[in-house]
């Protein structure tokens, strides 16, 4: 991938183009974390679960009438918790 040009708005926010945010595995809604480097460089990258599996257990409770088999629900917390 080369280089890409962005352009500062007047609030001073920057519009990353779908490209880059694939590139990034960014998807729509989730934070990025924000590295600051010497010599005015920024490193970017999706921002990583960094909560207790406590935390994940009971978050859909009540809002589905839909049973997970064991299988699926060890798969979703796999890649949940693997980035993906």
């Amino acid at each position: 991938m080369s280089a890409a040009s962005l352009t500062v708005t007047r609030k001073g926010q920057l519009t990353l183009r779908k490209e880059l945010l694939q590139h990034l595995g960014i998807q729509p809604g989730q934070r990025v974390d924000v590295e600051v480097l010497p010599g005015g460089r920024l490193e970017l990258h999706a921002e990583r679960a960094t909560g207790e599996i406590s935390g994940f257990i009971g978050l859909l409770a009540g809002r589905t009438t839909r049973r997970a088999t064991l299988d699926e629900l060890k798969g979703a917390v796999a890649e949940g918790w693997a980035g993906l």
